[in-house]
């Protein structure tokens, strides 16, 4: 999935983690004191790190009535396209669509 969005040079790092190291991130990094389901971070062109929290996506499937899968894949095509430099929009969920519908992963059909 890196590869289809990123290409295949880039440099990722990802961090599976739970809602307190996020959290902490989240409030150095942003100013915010919620627990984000992800956070994406450029650090050099061409690399940056993702820091998926497990935890929040767990709940999150459970919520919209869909595999634990489904919304991890999500939320990791999602940190992906935001180190690509998009931002929120119908573009950006499109692009992610098209992308967790290529690895089978899709929650909408």
């Amino acid at each position: 999935m890196a590869v289809a969005v990123l290409g295949k040079n880039y440099q990722l790092s990802l961090v599976l983690c739970g809602d307190k190291l996020v959290q902490r991130l989240n409030k150095e990094h942003r100013n915010k004191t919620y627990y984000p389901n992800v956070l994406s971070f450029p650090i050099f062109p061409g690399e940056g790190e993702i820091f998926l929290n497990i935890r929040k996506a767990e709940r999150e499937a459970r919520q919209f009535g869909v595999s634990a899968k489904q919304r991890i894949a999500l939320l990791y095509v999602h940190g992906l396209f935001h180190l690509k430099g998009l931002d929120h929009s119908d573009k950006m969920e499109a692009e992610e669509q098209k992308v967790l519908r290529k690895f089978g992963l899709a929650e909408k059909a």
